[in-house]
């Protein structure tokens, strides 16, 4: 028979090897792991520093190159809008720090701007759309036609774009008789505000789409809103181009909700870094290209399909009768 004895001796053997066993793990194995630890850390620790000095190097080449487009800026849009008079459009939430540098360059390009329209929270809030339908429909002049299905902001578009837009240049700088009391009409609702005088009817539109993407159940239907101002805008004029900053890595907001819409794509033009020196450029370069009735899409963003338009081909001078060769 197996006595007490043999379970205590046999209970101490087995506590004495579970502490044999930590031990040996404790150090006998321990030292191998952190080692391979240590190693695994430094080799992370220099790749990540590698990888800092290239971003650094690259935002510095980046920051140089920009600067120096901007110092340029001027001469490199010089007599690209010359005759055109440019309405600009904001969005509420536009960044107001590319305001200024916007128009200067739109005007250092040659262009009049006649004013600026800028949207309230209230235009694109879903619950004030019945108000924007009546309004839209009492003010609405005989020449302005609605389709079948438009909804209440493809009616104020109709409106706004006739009282602020022309496609005819004999009759831009000009007020439209008809459209008379419209912005004021809208601006007494609390869905616009107006600077300047874009009564006197603009040739191309500017619209500056909001800094940061809406987000929430109603972004999709705010985005889409403000692209139908835009279409309206365009189909009035000459032509509309929308900017705004978008990350180079995604698709968000007014711009991407625009380059989604194949018919609204194929009329209106859009540029996604007016931020940097270069896409202001763009801007006036494509506002150029929709005077000539062309569309496209500019920028960084995975949704741009080139970083500018296809620059003008210079027309050839005609050698004159009886010139020298």
């Amino acid at each position: 028979m197996i006595d007490f004895r043999y379970h205590l001796v046999s209970i101490v053997a087995i506590f004495l090897a579970l502490a044999i066993g930590i031990v040996l793990g404790s150090t006998v194995l321990n030292a191998p792991l952190v080692a391979s630890t240590e190693a695994i850390t430094a080799q992370l620790r220099a790749r990540n520093n590698e990888l800092q000095a290239q971003v650094t190097g690259v935002q510095a080449q980046e920051g140089a190159g920009d600067s120096f487009i901007a110092d340029r800026l001027p001469q490199l849009v010089q007599g690209a809008l010359t005759g055109e008079r440019v309405l600009i459009v904001e969005a509420p939430g536009a960044d107001s720090k590319l305001r200024d540098p916007i128009e200067h360059v739109v005007t250092a390009a040659g262009a009049v701007v006649t004013g600026r329209v800028t949207l309230s929270e209230k235009y694109l809030n879903a619950e004030q759309a019945g108000v924007l339908d009546e309004l839209a429909t009492t003010s609405k002049p005989a020449a302005v036609e609605y389709s079948l299905n438009a909804t209440p902001y493809d009616k104020a578009a109709a409106v706004l774009a006739n009282a602020l837009m022309t496609s005819d240049k004999t009759q831009a700088g000009k007020e439209e008789p008809a459209a008379a009391g419209v912005l004021d009409s809208f601006q007494s609702d609390g869905l616009l505000t107006v600077e300047g005088d874009p009564a006197k009817r603009a040739t191309l539109a500017l619209v500056m789409a909001p800094a940061v993407p809406s987000e929430g159940d109603g972004a999709e239907a705010q985005n889409t809103a403000i692209v139908s101002l835009v279409t309206g805008l365009d189909e009035r004029g000459e032509g509309a181009v929308v900017v705004g900053a978008v990350p180079a890595s995604t698709a968000a907001g007014v711009v991407a909700t625009l380059r989604a819409d194949s018919d609204a794509a194929a009329k209106v033009s859009t540029v996604d870094n007016p931020d940097m020196a270069f896409g202001q450029a763009v801007v006036v370069y494509a506002l150029r290209e929709q005077a000539a009735g062309e569309a496209g899409h500019y920028g960084l963003g995975s949704d741009a399909t080139a970083l500018e338009p296809t620059p003008t081909a210079a027309s050839t001078p005609t050698p004159s009768a009886g010139a020298g060769g």
